[in-house]
């Protein structure tokens, strides 16, 4: 399973490529926002750091400006991929993207028909929002799995990304069922890597290299 970084936090993208643990990265309008700094020189400095797809959302609400603005962004680097929201207009700018070699990511997925009817399109990428079902009383890893089987059932290649990861057993849950890709907030993503055992573990072989010196001195 591969690991996307749901962010547009500079130091957190280049911690996670330190460790070889980020093949992508997702952004939106919103996490965007949060960093305060201009869309295309932060999408410049993170297609930098990491070689795997780079989502960067277009803001245009009719199918030909999202195809204008796919246009422009994909000329930042040759790892951006188009990060579409789902609907009429959207599709219809996934189409029209993709018939130029310019890869798409549809957004705002919420069940398995829109993840058939995204993957249709000619969408490389679609990414269901599994946090925001449960929230609403659905269970999102089902519609995940789901959309795996439709896929498979129809030989449609379109990958999905379990997106709206919410803690680390959504993580979990997406690996079992072998979904190819997630999108992990660092603040999960950090999380992953907690465990009391192993910090008593740690604790305890530094605990017992330091009584050897001292016994040693």
């Amino acid at each position: 399973m591969k690991f996307f970084l749901d962010t547009a936090h500079v130091p957190d993208i280049r911690k996670a490529a330190g460790m070889g643990i980020a093949d992508g990265v997702t952004t939106n309008p919103s996490l965007v926002a949060k960093e305060g700094r201009d869309f295309i020189p932060l999408v410049r400095e993170i297609c930098a750091i990491v070689d795997g797809p780079v989502s960067a959302e277009v803001t245009a609400e009719d199918a030909d400006g999202m195809v204008r603005q796919g246009r422009d962004l994909a000329g930042i680097a040759g790892n951006v991929i188009i990060k579409v929201p789902f609907g009429q207009e959207g599709l219809q700018a996934v189409r029209a993207l993709e018939a130029e070699k310019i890869a798409t990511n549809v957004t705002l997925v919420f069940s398995p028909l829109q993840a058939l009817l995204a993957a249709r399109a000619g969408a490389s990428y679609i990414s269901p929002f599994i946090g925001r079902l449960d929230d609403v009383g659905h269970r999102g890893m089902d519609v995940v799995e789901q959309a795996l089987d439709v896929l498979a059932n129809y030989d449609l290649h379109s990958q999905i990304i379990v997106a709206s990861i919410r803690h680390p057993l959504h993580v979990l849950e997406a690996a079992l069922i072998g979904a190819p890709i997630v999108t992990v907030p660092p603040a999960v993503l950090w999380k992953l890597f907690d465990h009391p055992l192993t910090d008593i573990g740690v604790a305890r072989f530094k605990a017992d290299w330091q009584g050897l010196q001292e016994k040693l001195r």
